[in-house]
């Protein structure tokens, strides 16, 4: 699948006919029914008025802000399919790890592959992402773990964001693992991020966001601290995978260093939440990864909500432990199995998605003067989401006011 801009150009487009607009703040989740959306120079310009020669009519069906998913691991070359048979057979992510699969089977293929290969399947990986209405993604390096792999990693995702239609945001994950070379010599490796692959990150001036694997069996909370603080030294902002198989501390440390999220938080620990009530941090909860590994634990959302903490929803987009790009899907989860209400599942896949990015002032809700990211859906209302559970048919995606895909 190939998608290309279907009216690059056009100034401005009216949405016509909408029977339920859905947008979500800070605060609460509104619905307009009844009204029109004109998007003018890519971005909102009105609601519930305006003109435009460009008339799109929305037929009385929904339409709601573009996915932001704020979590993804999509440069790599080689899927492991191989381990997903494994877990059939009984075999825990952890265990597949010790047998030399996991995060460190994916780096002979990055570090093998050019540029130009690896740009290819972020592209295809892209289409995708649009197609399920998704106009803003998180996109992590962390399959190569050395300094020429990363940084080639990061190219990719710059070159494939100024070539394809969805904003991609790129984070350095250096520590997202340790590399076989260094398994016996940690401190080296750890020397090597902060001293040599961080410093070269901000001179290539492409990664916004620095992220640590914070796990029992990966970096510890005093050696993801070290990386995060030294990253916040080289102007890359923090973000840290958290409290994911065990209570590690991670989100404590989130909150201390003023990490933009944490993320996964399946283990987090009353200390942990409290702390992260205390802060701005974002809660970023995975329930694909969760599915897609076959466990019954998911993280605490309920908990979360209810100590008035901000919660977003990613895929975590990933070869091995989450091969899920349906943010739809990622609603459905959340609803089915977190607690979470479907108001609270749509605000935390849009507008607190882009909060966890730094970008709810651009993107992430239907507002005038806001980027005009929309999906125009062939469902009436947003329960409809994850009552369609994975069959969720989107007729067209809007991104800076251009149609990028259509049904």
């Amino acid at each position: 699948m190939s998608l290309s801009i279907l009216n690059r150009n056009n100034k401005s487009i009216l949405l016509d006919n909408i029977g339920n607009l859905v947008t979500a703040n800070a605060n609460s989740v509104k619905t307009i029914k009844n009204t029109s959306i004109l998007i003018e120079n890519g971005k909102i310009a009105s609601i519930g008025k305006g003109y435009s020669d460009n008339l799109i009519n929305c037929k009385g069906k929904m339409v709601t802000s573009g996915f932001i998913d704020s979590h993804t691991h999509p440069v790599f070359y080689n899927k492991r399919d191989k381990e997903y048979a494994m877990r059939l057979s009984g075999l825990s992510y952890e265990e597949i790890a010790k047998k030399g699969g996991g995060i460190v089977s994916s780096v002979e293929g990055v570090r093998k592959s050019s540029k130009s290969q690896l740009i290819e399947k972020v592209k295809e990986r892209m289409d995708l992402f649009i197609a399920n209405g998704t106009t803003t993604i998180e996109a992590k390096s962390g399959y190569g773990l050395d300094t020429e792999s990363e940084l080639k990693s990061l190219e990719v995702i710059d070159k494939v964001n100024k070539a394809h239609q969805i904003d991609m945001i790129p984070t350095f994950m250096g520590a997202h693992a340790f590399p076989k070379e260094f398994e016996s010599k940690r401190a080296d490796y750890i020397k090597i991020i902060c001293n040599e692959m961080i410093p070269a990150v901000a001179n290539q001036k492409i990664a916004i966001f620095n992220d640590v694997f914070c796990e029992e069996g990966y970096f510890s909370v005093e050696e993801s601290r070290l990386i995060l603080e030294t990253g916040k030294k080289y102007g890359l902002k923090a973000r840290i995978h958290a409290d994911e198989f065990s209570n590690s501390g991670a989100a404590v440390l989130a909150s201390e260093i003023d990490a933009f999220s944490a993320d996964h938080l399946m283990a987090v620990s009353n200390e942990g939440i409290s702390k992260l009530r205390d802060s701005k941090v974002v809660a970023t909860l995975l329930p694909g990864t969760t599915f897609f590994l076959g466990k019954d634990t998911y993280a605490p959302a309920r908990k979360l909500i209810d100590a008035g903490i901000s919660v977003a929803l990613a895929t975590d987009f990933n070869p091995g432990s989450s091969h899920i790009q349906s943010m739809p899907f990622i609603i459905t989860l959340a609803c089915l199995y977190m607690g979470m209400t479907v108001e609270e599942a749509y605000q935390s896949a849009t507008f607190n998605g882009a909060k966890a990015l730094g970008l709810e002032k651009d993107v992430g809700s239907i507002e005038i003067g806001k980027k005009a990211d929309l999906i125009i859906w062939q469902l009436d209302s947003l329960l409809d989401i994850p009552y369609y559970v994975s069959n969720h048919p989107i007729r067209k995606v809007i991104k800076n006011g251009n149609i990028v895909f259509e049904a």
